[in-house]
């Protein structure tokens, strides 16, 4: 099942909420198709040393674990909170 009918709203109106943040943030899209991702701002695109380059990657592996535990425990909050109010309008 996709996020979006999790959350119930349309994949496109997802898409555009999630390039609209990524727009706010700075952060550069990832190639759709293949390639390489796409380096953040502020960060060189190859380094001299592959030790550093692998600190870089997990820290972003890291960082992106924290997010998407954050993630789902909003989305957690939320389906909670819907089933509530879902209960709360049977009369």
């Amino acid at each position: 099942m996709s996020i979006a009918a999790d959350l119930g709203i349309n994949r496109a109106t997802l898409r555009e909420m999630v390039l609209r943040d990524r727009e706010r943030r700075g952060v550069v899209a990832a190639p759709s198709a293949g390639g390489t991702p796409a380096a953040r701002p502020g960060q060189p695109t190859s380094s001299a040393d592959p030790g550093e380059r692998i600190r870089r990657l997990e820290a972003r592996v890291a960082e992106l674990e924290a997010s998407e535990r954050k993630l789902a425990t909003e989305r957690d909050i939320l389906r909670k909170a819907a089933t509530y109010f879902a209960g709360e309008m049977n009369w």
